[in-house]
């Protein structure tokens, strides 16, 4: 639905008493709908016969506040998205359903007639209803639904069979919460602060009621999480709410650990993990003012957190904060900077390597920079040293000189961190006779060995198959070729028998309780080597990993992705930061080829700061973002050509705009992919205003381009991934 619908207010009754933000059931075709309010009006474009009024009102209050549907809708006329769809992606499913906002509880009452008959031994020949009659005549007549869960588990087949009978009746009130207030706990102390964790916090402190953007930045393990922490508590103290994103809630445990041993309160989680009912029952603590602390990823943005003052961004350079598939695209940091500017509150934003738009902002002074030095209770910063892979052995993917520092420092009593952004066991099935290749047959991508499963899979699309013995062409044997986390892996524990390994990986991760379980090895030691992809760079403190290994620093360094580049440097950076984190120094080895490449000596040289630097630099003289806005269409079908004939119709209809140039068509970097054909149409501007005002009437006139038809489109502003 690209436009809003207009209806009339419930007969005999003013449009006034269905405020903006409310819950409404609407007649829609043949059926009704549940429907939000945006706005009122005098007058409609359609004429008066033609519109319907609004069958139900379904919120005593509105369930979005000013201020969060003015959010989105800013966000909608930011992305150039339909505001419908952006506010069905800011609530829970059950709420889009009609399901009550206020938190409501089921119940089980006795009639009269069941309360005649209770006692009595009816009915005979049904002993788990008679067990239920008598449970509640005996518990007053009635007991909520999850009373009966812990008195008598698995009693609604029983209810319905006495509410057959006209013996039990099933209904749902507004749960009353419990008795008096909540249990008061002060919270725990933390650790004594540094001088610059301390002048930290208290610049945090004094931008309170007031909108300031602070950028707190440091080396990995040199306290960031302990501001963090500091920073709730003194906003707490006032009174306040805070609003904390992560990038992805499966891999940082520890700080959800942290925030509950620091902070005796109710906590608010929201993310893509939980069920219906827990996502609607976070929200209503969040909406209600239960939730002191609501935490979450990117959509824990749009929450309906009351008292908000103070917004803290975890790791704020991290690609996940961007909404790449599906739905508006919207980035999650930008919108908290925005919902912070738009409350008057600080919003805080975290991280060892901070984006390179963050740092123009810095440079350009809108954001103010709160630094981190190495804490003095640690070990010297790690020695990272680049191993050329052309000079040594490699055996499995594994340099010499890495195998004997792993050896080392195993010997030592250390940790050690091997990062590998590959999963699987390795990312081709050759034919080691005839050179066939085993292919995804719906993208233009080679199946990946998981040879743990027995299985062929696509990165892609998803789809898997047996893994063959044998050549599918000829009937000659295969074999598995490259390196993926699961072979690493493999190799690893054979070269290193007596040290226990443990895997983190998207494989891995299927299962939470799994991540943990890794976790918990590293953590306590048991496991002496981890084997991971960019799951391990995320926000983790190991203490005892004295070694971390980056096997393929190589792929990125020559991509056609003008962002590749600042991406293998944060996680270079990152990935090094999880060794000597206590009290021993530790070691960085990556791998690669190119030894002399320009960002590799850049950060031996200079660090993030200095690759920065030089990025920005490149960035500037090309005219790329932070120094010019893009957007990027992109258009999917199932014919070859039709993408390219809707993305060539659309250029040609814009014309020459003003300040903005259109790059394109050109096919996607992997143009099959998922059975669809890809391509894109890349439109840049040097600046934010005129890009917008041309996307603004571009867009609607996509729609009414006869090339759409077969098509799928979706306008990403601001991408992250351009290829």
């Amino acid at each position: 639905m690209r436009e809003p619908l207009d209806y009339l207010p419930i007969a005999g009754r003013e449009a006034a008493s269905l405020p903006a933000g409310s819950r409404v059931r609407v007649p829609f075709g043949r059926r009704h709908a549940v429907g939000i309010v945006t706005g009122h009006a005098a007058h409609s474009s359609l004429a008066t016969d033609r519109l319907r009024r609004v069958s139900e009102l379904l919120d005593a209050e509105p369930l979005l506040d000013a201020a969060l549907l003015e959010l989105l809708r800013r966000t909608a006329e930011y992305y150039h998205h339909p505001l419908g769809e952006v506010i069905a992606a800011a609530l829970p499913r059950l709420l889009r359903g009609g399901v009550s906002a206020a938190a409501v509880e089921q119940y089980a009452a006795l009639t009269p007639a069941g309360a005649a008959v209770a006692g009595t031994g009816e009915p005979r020949r049904a002993p788990r209803q008679r067990a239920l009659l008598e449970l509640l005549a005996a518990d007053s007549g009635e007991a909520s639904a999850s009373r009966l869960d812990a008195l008598e588990p698995g009693w609604r087949p029983a209810a319905r069979g006495l509410q057959q009978r006209g013996w039990l009746k099933l209904a749902e009130r507004l749960e009353t919460g419990p008795a008096g207030p909540p249990e008061s706990r002060a919270e725990a102390s933390g650790p004594a602060l540094t001088d610059a964790q301390a002048a930290a916090v208290a610049a945090i402190g004094a931008a309170a009621h007031q909108f300031s953007c602070l950028v707190l930045e440091g080396a990995t393990g040199s306290g960031k999480t302990e501001v963090y922490l500091c920073a709730t508590a003194e906003a707490l103290a006032r009174g306040e709410r805070v609003l904390v994103l992560v990038p992805e809630i499966g891999l940082t445990p520890q700080l959800i650990g942290r925030f509950r041993e620091r902070f005796f309160i109710p906590m608010a989680l929201l993310h893509s993990g939980l069920s219906d009912g827990e996502r609607l029952r976070a929200w209503r603590m969040a909406r209600s003012g239960e939730a002191r602390i609501v935490m979450g990823t990117r959509s824990a943005v749009f929450a309906p957190v009351q008292g908000l003052g103070l917004i803290i961004i975890d790791e704020e350079h991290d690609a996940s904060y961007k909404q790449h598939e599906g739905g508006c695209r919207y980035s999650a940091r930008d919108l908290a900077v925005w919902r912070a500017q738009q409350l008057k509150v600080p919003v805080l934003l975290g991280s060892a390597t901070p984006a390179l738009e963050t740092m123009h902002n810095l440079a350009s002074g809108r954001y103010t920079r709160l630094l981190l030095p190495r804490r003095a209770d640690q070990a010297a910063a790690p020695r990272i040293a680049l191993i050329d892979l052309r000079a040594h052995a490699v055996h499995a993917g594994i340099g010499g000189p890495v195998l004997q520092a792993i050896g080392r420092h195993l010997e030592e009593g250390g940790q050690v961190i091997v990062y590998l952004n590959r999963r699987g066991y390795a990312p081709t099935l050759l034919c080691t006779s005839c050179g066939w290749i085993a292919p995804c047959h719906s993208c233009d991508a080679r199946l990946t060995v998981h040879q743990g499963a027995n299985q062929l899979r696509c990165h892609y699309c998803g789809a898997q198959e047996a893994l063959p013995e044998r050549c599918a062409r000829c009937g000659y044997a295969v074999k598995p070729v490259g390196q993926g986390t699961e072979r690493v892996a493999e190799t690893l524990q054979a070269m290193f028998p007596t040290h226990a390994l443990a895997r983190l990986d998207r494989d891995v991760a299927r299962a939470h309780t799994r991540v943990e379980a890794v976790m918990e090895s590293v953590l306590s030691g048991a496991a002496r080597i981890l084997v991971g992809t960019q799951m391990v760079t995320k926000g983790h403190h190991f203490p005892g990993v004295t070694l971390v290994v980056v096997l393929n620093a190589d792929h990125g360094l020559f991509s056609t992705d003008f962002r590749a580049a600042e991406r293998l440097a944060q996680t270079i950076v990152q990935v090094a930061g999880r060794a000597g984190r206590a009290e021993r120094a530790g070691e960085v080895l990556i791998q690669t080829e190119y030894p002399d490449h320009p960002l590799l000596q850049q950060l031996l040289a200079g660090g993030y700061e200095g690759f920065a630097s030089g990025a920005l630099a490149e960035r500037a003289a090309a005219g790329w973002p932070p120094f010019s806005r893009l957007a990027l269409l992109r258009a999917s079908s199932r014919a070859p050509a039709a993408a390219l004939r809707f993305l060539a119709a659309a250029r040609a209809q814009a014309g020459k705009p003003a300040q903005v140039r259109l790059l394109g068509p050109v096919e996607a970097t992997m143009v099959r992919r998922a059975g669809r054909y890809h391509a894109q149409l890349l439109i840049e501007s040097p600046e934010r205003a005129p890009l917008h005002r041309f996307l603004h009437g571009f867009v609607a006139a996509l729609e009414t381009l006869p090339e759409a038809r077969p098509v799928r489109w979706a306008l990403d502003v601001d991408p992250l991934d351009t290829q």
